[in-house]
């Protein structure tokens, strides 16, 4: 049994006081949204007009229904009910549970100034009176705590479903959807598209905590395979964004346009493949293109430096050191010698022995493939060599 409805079995009002109560209901009703009007400032422009007639006659309705819980003919139920939703209702109008919680502390108030008023000359004895109080206090105190909980879970259902509406945003960017696609996404998340997104990989346990002291318009997944998380950052300031990030095992793709993250995403996935150490790809972009395709690079390998295979193993290790360090440093032979800790006289020695196995090492051609060969292999040709060797 409810506070209100105990308080109302120790009540009993005759049928004398309760005609007198309903004869100044409607006076009590709009003395009550006047006072509301006057005292609660979100409520001043809310209660005019259509609106204002609509709550006018839910006050009057709560009050009679009051009454009839006094006068034992009702049970709080209905009335929560209205209450719950009218909390809901104002998480729609956008006002804030501190604002009706002020409205009803008004409300009963001026109610009880206004029915003790009808009650006294009615007859109704002292000692009812008190009682009388105490169910207007403890019945408004219910539906407080009903539009309370009405206007929380309207904010929760609300945040739920902007957040599965940010969600599914941020799997269509990662998707590559259309970008009329990606725009009506964008709408109905209510979130304004920024310039650029910038793709940060890292584990899902991290993603949250490190979603915390970015832009509060960052996207964010934790739910992706291998326990993956990821946040798109709008119009990040990169540098920034690194720092933050310094505690992080993060993996942090290119900036590009918001409806191309998807972009900024796969370049983040790639380098992550690659080495578990690389954390700013924007460091490590030759690395990037050669692995574009692995199989094409190593056929590049295999026949660019076929001559190679040739020579015995630390041979093949010393020409290929020499021709890497000759082609970085564009020939200039004490460069080459300073990288290599030889004296210039054996890179001229060994040169000679790279340009009769590599008779165009003169054409541009020739030099695009085998800088690309080996210049950026961080294993020398040894490991290829043996390799084929053993087949």
């Amino acid at each position: 049994m409810s506070h209100a409805i105990r308080r109302a079995s120790e009540l009993a009002l005759d049928e004398t006081t309760v005609t007198a109560l309903r004869a100044a209901l409607k006076t009590t009703a709009d003395e009550v949204v006047q006072a509301i009007i006057d005292e609660v400032p979100p409520y001043a422009n809310a209660l005019s007009g259509r609106m204002g007639g609509t709550i006018r006659r839910a006050v009057r309705t709560a009050l009679g229904h009051y009454l009839d819980l006094a006068s034992g003919n009702a049970t709080a139920g209905d009335a929560g009910d209205a209450a719950y939703e009218l909390g809901r209702g104002e998480v729609r109008d956008g006002r804030s549970m501190d604002a009706l919680l002020s409205a009803y502390r008004v409300g009963a108030r001026v109610a009880w100034r206004c029915l003790a008023a009808g009650a006294v000359p009615a007859g109704l004895p002292a000692a009812e009176v008190a009682k009388f109080a105490e169910l207007t206090f403890a019945y408004i105190d219910e539906l407080s705590a009903a539009s309370a909980a009405g206007h929380a879970d309207e904010l929760a259902a609300r945040g739920r479903a902007h957040e599965l509406h940010l969600e599914h945003l941020a799997r269509d960017l990662l998707a590559g959807a259309s970008p009329d696609v990606l725009l009506a996404s964008a709408q109905r998340a209510g979130w304004q598209p920024p310039v650029s997104l910038t793709a940060v990989l890292l584990p899902a346990a991290q993603a949250r905590p490190a979603y915390r002291a970015l832009d509060p318009s960052t996207l964010v997944l934790d739910d992706l395979p291998d326990a993956t998380g990821v946040l798109l950052v709008p119009d990040a300031d990169r540098s920034h964004l690194l720092r933050q990030l310094t505690d992080r095992t993060a993996v942090v793709g290119p900036a590009r346009p918001w409806t191309r993250a998807s972009a900024s995403y796969a370049r983040a996935v790639r380098a992550r493949s690659l080495s578990s150490d690389i954390r700013d790809t924007e460091d490590h972009l030759p690395e990037l293109v050669l692995s574009a395709d692995a199989d094409a690079f190593a056929d590049l390998r295999a026949r660019a430096l076929a001559p190679l295979r040739t020579l015995p193993v630390a041979t093949a290790r010393r020409l290929e050191e020499t021709l890497r360090a000759w082609l970085l440093h564009q020939g200039r032979r004490d460069e080459v010698a300073a990288a290599l800790f030889v004296h210039p006289q054996t890179v001229r020695y060994r040169m000679s022995q790279l340009r009769e196995l590599f008779p165009d090492l003169a054409s541009p051609h020739r030099v695009l493939e085998l800088t690309l060969a080996v210049g950026l292999q961080l294993e020398p040709i040894t490991a290829t060599l043996v390799s084929a060797r053993s087949q």
